[in-house]
């Protein structure tokens, strides 16, 4: 009997763990076509890539900063520009606030909210370009991170989400992912960032 009970009870919850998964995936898409239905959304990705070959081919270079799973997003897209993306090319310079002695020592000495603002101040020149990526907008030290970017006029591409939050409007270029939940935002944000490291490659290319 318990065992009967056991294993009807085992189907029950792995339907709805199937059910559940597949909401999950189903949002994800909704919200990828959300994105693409976008045209300015989509068209700005293109412009970013202008934006950032223009600095790259002067000398400059590229800079990205977040939180979190937003931090593993700004890692990513550098590595794959420093790095490899789908096939071999010259290097493209882009770092990423991921070191944990800088990240550690600056948060101790100065507080968590000047960590990217202090490795900006660092290795930031004019005409160099900072990726941020906040999924609320609202993180504090990457709003100071694009105030000393400014300030070492250097132009910011932003990549936020909900409402965009202080951050709204405070750079040269944004997205503003609209959800509910920072994973959902983040998945875009880095659909964002794949195509904007080919559309860099490609402008880097072209000479």
């Amino acid at each position: 009997m318990l065992w009967g009970l056991w294993r009807r009870l085992s189907v029950t919850v792995g339907r709805m763990q199937t059910e559940t998964i597949r909401d999950e995936l189903e949002a994800a898409r909704s919200a990828l076509d959300t994105f693409i239905g976008n045209d300015a959304a989509v068209e700005r990705i293109a412009e970013a890539a202008r934006l950032c070959a223009r600095s790259l081919k002067t000398g400059g270079k590229l800079l990205a900063v977040g939180n979190g799973g937003s931090c593993a997003d700004a890692m990513h897209f550098a590595e794959e520009l420093s790095g490899r993306y789908r096939a071999d090319r010259p290097a493209i310079a882009a770092l990423a606030c991921t070191d944990p002695g800088h990240i550690t020592c600056t948060a101790n000495d100065y507080g968590y909210d000047r960590v990217f603002a202090r490795w900006v101040e660092a290795i930031a020149r004019p005409g160099d370009v900072l990726v941020a990526l906040s999924t609320s907008g609202n993180s504090g030290n990457v709003v100071a991170a694009v105030e000393a970017a400014k300030a070492r006029s250097c132009q910011v591409i932003l990549l936020l989400g909900k409402d965009g939050g202080t951050l709204d409007r405070t750079g040269d270029l944004q997205w503003i992912v609209p959800g509910r939940t920072s994973d959902r935002i983040q998945e875009i944000h880095m659909l964002i960032l794949h195509c904007l490291v080919g559309a860099i490659e490609r402008e880097v290319a072209s000479g």
